[in-house]
């Protein structure tokens, strides 16, 4: 016999709990989804963050040890030590100091490197030779995409240096393109005392650094 006292659940009451347990199952995936979209996020920025640093930390190391010696390239014109801007083949081409050479094979410790855009993305460049062949193949890495621009400007003397009223380096008036006079021969121009570069991302902005170039 059933116990009169004791009666089940009706189907309004099964129905509430069915909504309440529906609601919280709602509400914990709703914060979980929130917490693995954040922590997506967070890897995705985490990643082009160390992406950005790691094409900067290059071009540092790569213009901390700028070497003055120019070079002939496959046409046999001789080029200056450091070009760059849009009259140049490339938006910047140096001879740097400190190509470790751990095989000991026979070539310099000197490396011409290049930095260009392609396909939205910031590449890195250099040949096994300085003064190259036509023949000559570079070898080529990716260093950041999402590469919308690369501009450079280039201070020629110290002289024409300028301070803006905050104290900042007023680059507006340094030269855009940093190339050889074509009527000039074989003679190749000194190499500018800095340079500023600028990059654009789709995603962070500009990025801008000053660069002073050590005399070598």
């Amino acid at each position: 016999m059933t116990d009169p006292g004791q009666r089940g659940f009706t189907l309004v009451e099964v129905l509430i709990a069915l909504a309440i347990t529906a609601f919280v199952a709602a509400a914990s995936y709703s914060g979980i989804s929130s917490t693995l979209t954040g922590a997506e996020q967070l890897r995705t920025a985490s990643e082009r963050t160390r992406d950005l640093n790691r094409a900067l930390a290059f071009l540092n190391r790569d213009l901390r040890q700028f070497s003055n010696r120019p070079v002939r390239d496959e046409f046999g014109g001789m080029q200056p030590a450091l070009s760059g801007g849009p009259l140049a083949f490339y938006p910047l081409s140096l001879t740097r100091d400190g190509w470790s050479n751990t095989l000991q094979q026979p070539r310099s410790e000197l490396q011409r490197v290049f930095y260009y855009l392609e396909e939205d993305s910031l590449w890195r460049a250099y040949y096994p030779v300085l003064d190259r062949a036509v023949d000559a193949e570079p070898q080529r890495m990716e260093l950041l995409q999402q590469v919308t621009a690369l501009e450079l400007r280039f201070l020629d003397t110290l002289d024409n240096l300028q301070l803006d009223r905050d104290l900042v380096v007023d680059t507006r008036g340094w030269r855009e393109s940093w190339v050889a006079d074509p009527g000039a021969g074989n003679a190749v121009p000194p190499p500018p005392v800095a340079l500023e570069l600028r990059i654009e991302l789709a995603d962070l902005g500009e990025v801008r650094r000053l660069y002073e170039l050590p005399l070598r």
